[in-house]
């Protein structure tokens, strides 16, 4: 093992492909579902989507300012500490490995685990034995370490395979990306002509329900957080900007193109799901996107898209396995406690002891929970660094404003303000909506509090010794 810096070998193409392959993976397969049982409204399903892509996107413009004047590995972590000092970075880097970023791990290779279930009927332990390994914690709630448990091992076997072949090689796992982005796009686009181009759909299924119960302030943030979930992982780029070419015109044109194409993808696919089985059966659909094949062409038309989702939600792991431990390298050469992780491999020029480190964490994650406390708990904190960046911008703009921008945020300062309002303000209806959910009794854990307890366990791993920020 060895200090040093990761090579620049990815270009414009893989940009787009990183963040194709970061955000559309297993959101759009599982998410529709939940959403169109919340929101009892074709119309206000695709709105929905089309809001949280604006959103995402003014997140994604500001962010793309701060990543073309720091073009480094470790991408917030660096903005973080020349936003706000060392100690905010930190909290930042440990948060994300201890809870989005290998969250996000674990919770992908869970949908790939659960589409290959459509195949291969995984194992369900004794109930008695699951609730013997279930663990109380006081204003949290139960971890059932065992439910599940057949999904759970595959889920891991995944994350090890995807692990160990970005510990071999970068570039042959960019190129691996660039192949399962081209797929998964693919497997979109031919859904969704051939919902649209097939007889079998039809165009009332867009009519709502004159009689339909109004939508509550509740079910709208179950159906945007669900959506976020979608599109999260646009930052992803930004974590690897230390190894892109000619970083200060690729990220941000990788960014804002690659998140387009997303947000298009989205509501076409959305709008397909729709077409072929309409609200009610997508509502209660458990594989959508396999349901909406077999409807179109069959039997075999659901097998050959649940092959082609496994393979799309493969490369969303492998994008976020390769993206993601450049933010616990950072760590590692930041501070002094987590050292281990901030070398390269003399051989394979990768940075092994931080995809290992992710590994190891997203396995524990794995079995502490499911899909749905997965993405929602990391989605609550993701979310507040998110806010936080975008107001970085703002700090920067304020503290050095005859820096050299690259690249400038799009009609600053009006994206970056609706950003940080809206970011705000969804973390406190989720922390609400939270703990209303754990008081009634239908939700056995406050997810939102899991992951900010789980934060908070950093603090005492800080090194305030060797990381005080100078006084200014």
């Amino acid at each position: 093992m060895q200090k040093g810096k990761l090579d620049r070998i990815l270009g414009f193409k893989e940009t787009v492909a990183l963040v194709i392959g970061s955000v559309i993976g297993s959101g759009i397969f599982m998410k529709p579902s939940l959403m169109a049982a919340e929101l009892h409204s074709p119309f206000i399903l695709l709105l929905v989507w089309l809001i949280a892509g604006l959103i995402t996107m003014c997140g994604a413009v500001s962010n793309a300012e701060v990543a073309s004047m720091y073009p480094e590995t470790g991408g917030q972590l660096v903005f973080f500490e020349k936003m706000y000092g060392k100690w905010f970075a930190y909290m930042y880097g440990w948060s994300s490995f201890s809870v989005f970023n290998t969250a996000g791990n674990a919770s992908i290779a869970f949908v790939c685990a659960q589409y290959l279930n459509y195949f291969f009927k995984w194992g369900q332990l004794d109930t008695s034995l699951i609730q013997q390994f279930t663990v109380h914690v006081p204003a949290i709630g139960e971890f059932r370490f065992l439910e599940d448990f057949g999904l759970k091992i595959c889920t891991v076997l995944l994350l090890i395979s995807i692990s160990g072949i970005n510990m071999i090689s970068t570039l042959q796992s960019a190129k691996l990306q660039n192949l399962l982005s081209s797929l998964k796009l693919l497997a979109i686009l031919v859904l969704i002509f051939g919902s649209f181009g097939n007889g079998n759909g039809s165009l009332n299924h867009f009519q709502s329900d004159a009689n339909r119960e109004p939508v509550s302030l509740a079910a709208y943030l179950m159906a945007i957080t669900a959506a976020f979930w979608a599109y999260d992982g646009w930052n992803n780029l930004s974590f690897v900007a230390g190894e892109v070419k000619n970083p200060q015109k690729n990220i941000p044109k990788g960014l804002i193109i690659g998140l387009s194409i997303c947000t298009l993808v989205y509501i076409l696919t959305n709008a397909a799901f729709l077409y072929v089985l309409g609200l009610k059966d997508l509502a209660a659909s458990a594989y959508v996107a396999s349901d909406a094949a077999v409807r179109i062409w069959g039997i075999a038309g659901g097998i050959l898209i649940s092959l082609m989702i496994i393979l799309s939600t493969l490369g969303t792991v492998n994008s976020n396995v390769l993206s993601t431990a450049r933010v616990t390298y950072a760590l590692g050469t930041s501070n002094r406690i987590f050292r281990n992780a901030g070398v390269i491999h003399s051989r394979f020029k990768t940075p092994m002891n931080a995809l290992l480190f992710n590994l190891f964490w997203s396995i524990l994650l794995v079995f502490s929970g499911s899909f749905d406390i997965l993405t929602d708990m990391l989605i609550f904190i993701s979310w507040f660094f998110y806010g936080m960046s975008a107001l970085g911008v703002m700090v920067l703009r304020y503290k050095i404003p005859d820096a050299i921008r690259p690249y400038k945020v799009w009609l600053y300062p009006y994206t970056t303000i609706v950003f940080v309002v809206f970011s705000f303000s969804f973390l406190v209806c989720t922390l609400y909506y939270d703990i209303h959910d754990y008081v009634s009794g239908s939700s056995h854990l406050v997810k939102s509090l899991l992951g900010l307890a789980i934060c908070l366990a950093g603090l005492p791993f800080y090194d305030w010794k060797n990381n005080k920020d100078p006084k200014s």
